[in-house]
């Protein structure tokens, strides 16, 4: 199936309750960089929050790859403001920072094999043990994005100790993808009415001020996410693909 179909499919994708995605149960979600938290589960963590349940949040790499020209921020504090701008934007969502776990792996270079992935998927796994997750969410594996698919990788090799854990794939530079890009079989999973929590995750993605904001002066190739990128994740549902335990 072509990706601009597939999408069009998950935007389509039955609503449902939370409860659908968890059996009731904890949550984890998984994100490649801090601000992917915000941009495709701000909703689901904020519902989440809201409903009294158990929350933990993973951060797969360092944030250390958006700014590598600067002066101002070379990697050890560009990575310090990246997490503090987490834990700002979390907290727009109800969750608290001792609910979240950064692993810092090398922003652009996580891997999806090998022994620090599989350790990788181990901490998933215990954080979803502690939490009585009934959902495990992550990057979608056809997201254009290297660390986006590692991160999709690892929630694949922490699948064996999930159990009856199910794990549901979010998009984000999936929506960027060339119309006739292959990926895969047609979508099943859900979509989260969020309406009730866009003005709070608008505040959490706002938090992550470097990503936003020209806060990081000084180097002229520094990431920043487009107004229109923002916009297209501020809307009433988030999108929640179902991972098969073999597949992406």
């Amino acid at each position: 199936m072509h990706a601009d179909a597939f999408l069009t499919a998950a935007e389509n994708l039955p609503v449902a309750d939370l409860d659908a995605l968890t059996d009731g149960g904890g949550l984890v979600v998984v994100a490649p960089h801090p601000d992917d938290e915000s941009l495709g589960c701000g909703g689901l963590i904020a519902e989440a929050c809201a409903r009294g349940r158990e929350v933990r949040l993973v951060i797969v790499s360092d944030g250390c790859g958006s700014h590598t020209h600067s002066a101002l921020y070379p990697p050890l504090r560009l990575r310090a403001l990246r997490e503090e701008e987490t834990l700002e934007a979390v907290a727009a969502l109800g969750l608290a920072p001792a609910k979240v776990t950064f692993l810092r792996l090398p922003d652009a270079g996580v891997p999806s094999s090998g022994p620090e992935a599989q350790a990788a998927a181990d901490v998933v796994a215990s954080v979803a043990r502690e939490s009585g997750a009934g959902a495990v969410c992550v990057t979608w594996a056809h997201d254009p994005h290297c660390d986006h698919q590692a991160a999709a990788a690892i929630v694949r090799l922490a699948q064996p100790k999930l159990g009856a854990t199910k794990a549901f794939a979010y998009p984000v530079w999936g929506w960027t993808l060339p119309q006739g890009t292959e990926v895969g079989a047609p979508p099943s999973g859900y979509r989260l009415d969020v309406s009730a929590h866009v003005a709070a995750k608008a505040r959490a993605v706002a938090a992550h001020r470097s990503q936003t904001t020209d806060l990081i002066s000084d180097d002229p190739t520094g990431f920043r996410l487009a107004p229109e990128m923002i916009a297209r994740f501020l809307g009433p549902y988030e999108i929640f693909v179902a991972m098969p335990a073999d597949a992406a």
